[in-house]
């Protein structure tokens, strides 16, 4: 079982979801020669590295970053998005890999942009380099997707954040888990194992949460949400807000 109450908690607001033609708040900077999406108060001491998953800066998980970042009025976050892919994500056409061709190239995409060693050594390169041109002091990591396992990985001994978040994970392994020395929240959808998630629960030693959304698909937090779908809209929301009580609470 979570060690966390999966009721939602009073300190944040639920956001205010558009479903269509969002305009994004924040800018683009640059960050360890990575252009970056950077949202938040300026001044705030708290920040948020966002890995997002393989179809890199959709106009959901850019949302997302906005409401990470001013949504909890009691804990702002300066919140960060990396462009790893370096303007050569996915084709969301790819997805889902229902066919010979679109699993090809998926599988292409990940062996020369997403193997998590090309990205993972980059993370304490940008925390630090945003830490001393930001202002950060105190870190806080979610992921998308491919970015859950990159966020399980950075999760480890030796880690710069405070807490972390995993929304539709892929590739969740329980080998991954009792190396996790952060409290950790994750958000599997109707799309992820659930022999999976239990092995990953059941070795996890941190304080966590594990909160089911069994009537979403795998990325409806990111990329693949249809905010026009109003139980998209809804379980979104929700998704986010579960985040930012878990964090409120943990940094």
């Amino acid at each position: 079982m979570s060690t966390e109450s999966t009721q939602s908690k009073a300190c944040c607001d639920t956001p205010a979801v558009v479903t269509k033609g969002y305009q994004p708040k924040g800018d683009y900077i640059t960050v360890d020669g990575l252009k970056t999406y950077a949202t938040g108060p300026k001044d705030a001491k708290k920040g948020i590295l966002v890995v997002y998953d393989i179809f890199g800066f959709f106009p959901q998980t850019l949302q997302g970053a906005d409401i990470l970042a001013y949504t909890d009025k009691d804990s702002q976050y300066q919140v960060f998005i990396p462009d790893f892919f370096e303007g050569e994500p996915a084709d969301i056409s790819w997805y889902p890999p229902d066919n010979e061709e679109k699993g090809k190239k998926l599988g292409e995409f990940f062996k020369a942009k997403a193997a998590p060693p090309k990205t993972l050594p980059r993370i304490p390169k940008i925390v630090e380099e945003l830490k001393k041109s930001k202002g950060v002091e105190t870190w806080g990591m979610v992921g998308y997707c491919w970015g859950g396992k990159i966020v399980n990985l950075s999760s480890m001994e030796g880690t710069p954040f405070k807490a972390a978040a995993s929304c539709h994970p892929a590739m969740v392994a329980g080998d991954d888990a009792p190396g996790v020395t952060i409290p950790f929240a994750m958000l599997p959808s109707k799309d992820e194992s659930k022999e999976d998630v239990e092995k990953w629960q059941q070795g996890i030693k941190v304080p966590h949460l594990v909160e089911w959304f069994p009537d979403q698909v795998h990325g409806w937090m990111a990329a693949r949400g249809d905010l026009e779908d109003e139980k998209v809209k809804k379980e979104y929301e929700r998704g986010y807000k579960i985040v930012l009580d878990f964090f409120h609470k943990h940094m």
